[in-house]
């Protein structure tokens, strides 16, 4: 097990961003992302932390930015403490497995969710509309169908609270045609040749999103992917259409607060022990069942 961190505080460089689960430092030519063992959800970071939660996000994101290398670069450096400057190394023990020294980019101001099946807010504007993001589908769809191909609906990036889904000709607005193309194309591929794997690992990569950047006009892709944060992840052989599907994502601790009736609004609820365990044990299942390594 080890070492849960729920927050840093490297005095030595900037703190640039403390996110929901991630704190950026700003190391001059390069960043510094810590995963942390944070949980939010419904847009609250919860009192508990997720033991090793950080860890499987990092080094499941390293796993695919090394699978995917060869067909999009990424921003990743390397993972290792060794790779840090000097000052950084006496806090070894917090940052191993849990960091990724990276690039910077230039961000593209659009987040890129590539949906293949039919789940979350999908199915229910789908209920409501026969569409998803406003791409029209079959009729008769039920929930957790796989869709006849898979989706680009891209949303913009919100500083908290929800992102805004759009339209693609509304992205083409804000980052330009050729972007806007290659955001799409990329999010298509990289989805793709991952669902692909993640099948043969017994997982069904339901739905995901992807960031991207660029580095001296080049397009990259950046902070996590294909995460249990970032995507949904069903059991293969528990997967039946026409009902929500058990996950290996916190779509678990999502269902516990919808359960105890909580109204998504502060005090934010304690999670019992075993939540919190049967949490972690998820975040730990995907990530050996997908790389083949254990944590």
């Amino acid at each position: 097990m080890s070492t849960t961190v729920t927050s840093t505080n490297f005095t030595e460089f900037p703190l640039i961003s403390k996110g929901k689960v991630r704190d950026i430092y700003d190391l001059g030519e390069n960043l510094l992302i810590v995963v942390t063992d944070r949980l939010s959800a419904f847009d609250h970071i919860l009192p508990q932390p997720i033991p090793d939660k950080g860890r499987v996000l990092n080094l499941m994101s390293k796993f695919w930015f090394e699978m995917t290398a060869d067909k999009l670069k990424n921003h990743m450096i390397s993972t290792e403490v060794a790779d840090l400057p000097q000052s950084l190394h006496k806090y070894g023990d917090i940052l191993q497995g849990r960091f990724t020294l990276a690039h910077k980019a230039k961000m593209v101001p659009v987040e890129c969710i590539v949906r293949g099946y039919l789940s979350g807010s999908g199915w229910n504007d789908y209920k409501r509309t026969g569409a998803v993001c406003g791409i029209k589908l079959p009729e008769g769809l039920q929930d957790s169908s796989k869709l006849p191909s898979p989706l680009f609906t891209p949303s913009t990036k919100a500083e908290s609270g929800h992102d805004e889904n759009i339209s693609f000709d509304q992205a083409v607005e804000i980052v330009g045609a050729e972007v806007a193309a290659r955001i799409r194309d990329a999010s298509l591929m990289l989805y793709t040749t991952a669902a692909d794997y993640a099948l043969t690992r017994g997982i069904i990569i339901a739905d995901t999103k992807f960031e991207f950047g660029f580095i001296d006009g080049e397009l990259i892709v950046c902070d996590e992917v294909l995460t249990p944060d970032s995507s949904r992840f069903w059991p293969a052989d528990q997967y039946a259409p026409g009902r929500a599907q058990p996950s290996f994502d916190k779509q678990y601790v999502r269902d516990y607060l919808l359960q105890i009736g909580w109204n998504k609004e502060p005090p934010i609820p304690s999670l019992p022990p075993e939540v919190v365990a049967n949490t972690s044990s998820r975040y730990v299942d995907a990530y050996m069942l997908l790389t083949g390594r254990s944590l």
